[in-house]
């Protein structure tokens, strides 16, 4: 069983498909009744220097990695704890 890896210990390709830790992502809810949940475990696709390449209009000024969502759920590197290979199917 493949176990989780710190983003302190190792990181993994640029551009590779992950399942990503996140102590505290809480995501709203469909609707407009501001109802949220915790979500600690989603697939995110590792961007290495991200904000190098592509420099940032806003100033933003933190480490040069990025997590890339499905959708709207992009994170910043400082939000994911530990990350490891999506699994094969059967």
């Amino acid at each position: 069983m493949t176990m989780w890896i710190s983003v302190h210990d190792a990181l993994p390709a640029d551009d590779q498909r992950c399942l990503c830790y996140l102590p505290k992502n809480e995501v709203y809810l469909p609707g407009k009744t501001g109802a949220t949940e915790m979500r600690q475990v989603v697939v995110l696709r590792f961007q290495r220097d991200h904000f190098i390449k592509n420099v940032s209009k806003t100033g933003y000024n933190g480490p040069p990695h990025f997590w890339l969502g499905e959708g709207t759920s992009n994170k910043f590197f400082a939000e994911v704890s530990h990350w490891m290979p999506l699994p094969e199917g059967p």
